[in-house]
């Protein structure tokens, strides 16, 4: 993925890119207004996207406490989506509520390049409720149409998988969903 592509993240742009698992609905995740515009099209009031980061100190900047990052960054980099409690009002347009957020340092250099321009992304399944995830650029374009700014193709993702999904309690491992990275909780 070119590094160019953070000039289509402008403020308040949402895109469709490939990420270290699937395509994604993408936002900059410092821009309340891409964040909202990203979570009308996936249609998601209730159920936050998830930040995705070139490293701790990027998640960090954004204000999730660097504890809790601390705790779980031997998943990372890689597809594990780590959800993290975040507290306080300046990242609610982000958690929707729930006073946590889902967050990952993939493991993709070209990706990570990309988080390096932009800063943390807010990332959703390229997919409206209930579908699979978009394989490639064409299904997406079905999902979304004009709805979103851009495309970048990253070819056939059907291989992929989405991130496994998990959350410490104490500490034990708690899977919410299995993905790329099987994790016995």
């Amino acid at each position: 993925m070119d590094s160019a592509v953070s000039k289509f993240l402008r403020p308040g742009a949402v895109g469709i890119i490939p990420t270290d698992t699937v395509y994604g609905l993408a936002a900059r995740a410092r821009d309340p207004d891409g964040v909202a515009r990203l979570y009308r099209i996936k249609d998601r009031e209730t159920k936050p996207g998830t930040v995705i980061a070139a490293d701790l100190s990027q998640l960090e900047e954004l204000g999730i406490k660097h504890r809790y990052l601390k705790a779980v960054e031997q998943f990372w980099p890689g597809a594990v989506s780590v959800v993290i409690p975040v507290s306080g009002p300046a990242l609610s347009y982000l958690h929707q509520g729930k006073m946590s957020l889902a967050v990952r340092i993939p493991d993709d250099v070209e990706l990570q390049q990309l988080l390096r321009d932009t800063g943390p992304l807010l990332t959703s399944s390229a997919n409206p409720p209930g579908m699979q995830p978009a394989a490639d650029v064409s299904q997406a374009r079905d999902y979304f149409g004009d709805q979103v700014d851009f495309y970048i193709d990253g070819g056939d993702l059907s291989g992929r998988q989405s991130s496994t999904v998990i959350r410490m309690i104490d500490d034990a491992v708690e899977v919410l969903r299995q993905g790329a990275v099987r994790i016995d909780s």
